[in-house]
């Protein structure tokens, strides 16, 4: 298959959807589909442009064997309502030209991510213009989020973007979302069922597995080796209520067995600083390079999931599969009946969305008892082994592909692997 990416995250983001989408991407043409990418320069989790990039200008490069088409985008420094409508916005405008160019080589499918929904519309046309099948994949309902956070407000502005909303995704040839909650919604806002499809999100269960110690970050920390240390990874944005992290590490501030680990970078980061100023034993580290992530997850007897209020079935927090994967349990803001709070309920504790004195409660009574923490731990693990592996969740996606491009793209694809197996 000739299959096309079009998102605003990629690689080399080391987190959120980014991430995703670039294994996606790799998976696919390791496996012998052709594959390209059109996207923006790379700045997320930080919210700046990395080093070796310029957000104001066009690029092509390689990468694992997926040709990447970088187009312009503007990045506010602090985002949040009408500069983060902007900064997706510019994206949408700048990179149509690279769409264009890129579907000039006929892909068979146009898969869009989103966010950003504002990519869709352009995704959809440009599929009927070159014959490919059109595939919406929704990492995050970014819409009704922005409402449900309060970033955007106003029931007549909410109830025109829902009807745009409705009406476009209803013309993909497949939507499909990464939980079954969220998959309900897709359904609830008109997608037909036979154009549904859960692609969940996915662990290299080899790269991430539990090891007994976390030594190499303790001791870089300067954390007792018998400590309990209860660890935050990934974005410091608006929709993780961070600032649950710093009342919990006040509440336990008495129990001297207990550290707090918060690594990542975004906008949320400074306030929780700030907040945690004072406290002797909390740490904070920069988002780490993928080749120590295992060892970074590995540091935690305790895995910490703030959530707002709101947000839980409209997300499905990416950071969750690494740590079931590292086979340690979790502690989570996320109310009951919602499916975060499913998953979790077999592998760790809940907590009310930023309640800060049922969070604290629940690392206070893991703390306590090894025991609990080693069976939901194990849980955890087993629950990323059969759930989560990427190869299980990959192949069942390139399946759904080549189902909905057609017989004559999946017999190519099919071609391509007999000659790769045959060199």
């Amino acid at each position: 298959m000739k299959i096309l990416i079009y998102g605003i995250n990629y690689a080399p983001e080391l987190t959120g959807i980014g991430k995703y989408s670039a294994e996606l991407a790799e998976w696919l043409a390791a496996h012998g589909h052709d594959v390209s990418v059109v996207t923006a320069p790379p700045y997320y989790p930080q919210w700046q442009v990395h080093d070796g990039y310029r957000a104001g200008r066009y690029r092509k490069e390689t990468r694992a064997g997926v040709t990447v088409r970088r187009a312009p985008l503007w990045v506010p420094a602090r985002p949040g309502g009408v500069k983060r409508l902007i900064h997706l916005a510019s994206f949408a405008v700048s990179s149509v030209p690279s769409l264009l160019r890129a579907a000039a080589s006929r892909p068979d499918l146009i898969l869009v991510v989103e966010p950003a929904l504002f990519c869709a519309p352009a995704a959809w046309l440009t599929a009927r213009l070159c014959g490919a099948r059109a595939w919406l994949h929704i990492q995050d309902y970014e819409v009704d989020a922005a409402f449900e956070l309060g970033l955007l407000k106003g029931a007549g502005l909410r109830a025109m973007v829902k009807r745009a909303e409705r009406w476009l995704m209803r013309r993909f040839d497949r939507v499909s979302t990464i939980s079954n909650r969220m998959l309900d919604l897709a359904l609830a806002k008109g997608v037909a069922p036979e154009r549904a499809v859960l692609l969940p999100n996915w662990i290299d269960v080899n790269a991430i597995a539990p090891r007994a110690d976390g030594g190499d970050y303790r001791a870089e920390l300067g954390i007792p080796a018998d400590a309990i240390v209860a660890l935050y990874s990934g974005n410091m944005g608006g929709k993780q209520g961070l600032q649950t992290l710093a009342d919990v590490a006040r509440l336990l501030a008495d129990d001297t067995r207990v550290w707090f680990v918060f690594c990542g970078q975004g906008p949320e980061r400074a306030p929780l600083q700030a907040r945690c100023e004072g406290l002797p034993r909390v740490r904070f580290l920069d988002l780490q390079p993928a080749a120590r992530l295992g060892a970074l997850l590995n540091t935690a007897d305790i895995h910490l999931l703030p959530q707002r209020a709101g947000a839980a079935d409209l997300v499905m927090p990416s950071k969750l599969t690494g740590m079931l994967a590292s086979g340690r349990p979790v502690v989570c803001g996320a109310a009951a009946g919602t499916e975060l709070a499913a998953v979790v309920a077999h592998c760790g504790l809940l907590a009310p969305p930023e309640d800060a004195d049922a969070m604290a409660q629940a690392v206070r009574t893991l703390s306590d008892d090894a025991h609990a923490r080693e069976t939901l731990g194990a849980s955890a693990r087993h629950y990323a082994l059969t759930h989560l592996h990427v190869d299980a969740v990959l192949a069942a996606a390139e399946r759904a592909f080549e189902s909905v491009v057609g017989p004559k793209a999946k017999a190519a694809s099919l071609k391509s692997r007999t000659r790769e197996s045959d060199t």
